[in-house]
């Protein structure tokens, strides 16, 4: 399995500040955007030209987490603006195969995202036309919840079946991870890790970083 990545969420930092809040992660794999359009999920937060911006001034790839409806119609958008990977929600796609060809088409890795409670065994046959399937690990909408075990089985049914597949799709976690819990997923098969209020949360969010990548290497 390839080496653990961190990709702190700045859902979680001063967004008054952002250019600075993305100084202090630049040892970060990349950065998690969450964008949220309060139709998908019940809140609001950025959208495609914020988006645009943090993207000039980045000193790390973007790696945007689109939960937003009609994906298929929006997705692409933020491939164009040259964000490194674009992450659409499955539940959210009426063509989720033909969005993924058209996102890697437009110069960004594609990735799937699924909420907790949708399992992954239908979009399996999916993989090949990914770069990263993203299992919440909350019910997305909110920083700060608390990891929900009961995904433990889908992130080690998904690993096996990338591992069987023999593709290298990146296998993401998101939601309540902590130098504890990012060792269960870890363990699951788990190899890129959002997180949040952990690193922002922190008085040192690259020392942070390093604490969260070493407690997922062990």
């Amino acid at each position: 399995m390839a080496q653990c990545c961190i990709n702190p969420s700045i859902l979680s930092a001063d967004f008054v500040n952002l250019e600075a809040e993305l100084r202090r992660i630049s040892n970060a794999d990349a950065v998690h955007v969450d964008v949220m359009d309060n139709h998908f999920v019940p809140n609001l937060t950025i959208g495609l030209p914020v988006v645009q911006r943090i993207q000039a001034v980045s000193p790390v790839p973007l790696d945007a987490h689109l939960m937003i409806a009609d994906a298929d119609r929006w997705a692409p958008g933020f491939a164009d603006a040259g964000v490194a990977s674009v992450t659409f929600h499955a539940e959210a796609s009426i063509a989720p195969i033909k969005l993924a060809r058209e996102l890697r088409a437009r110069g960004a890795k594609a990735g799937m995202a699924l909420r907790p409670g949708t399992p992954v065994e239908p979009y399996l046959d999916m993989l090949p036309e990914l770069d990263l399937l993203l299992i919440m690990t909350v019910e997305p909408g909110f920083g700060g919840q608390s990891f929900l075990d009961l995904t433990l089985p889908k992130i080690r049914r998904a690993r096996a079946a990338i591992d069987g597949s023999g593709v290298n799709v990146a296998l993401q976690v998101d939601g309540g991870i902590t130098e504890e819990t990012i060792v269960r997923a870890a363990e699951a098969g788990a190899n890129v890790f959002v997180a949040g209020s952990a690193v922002y949360g922190a008085a040192d969010p690259a020392e942070a970083i390093e604490r969260l990548r070493a407690a997922a290497n062990r």
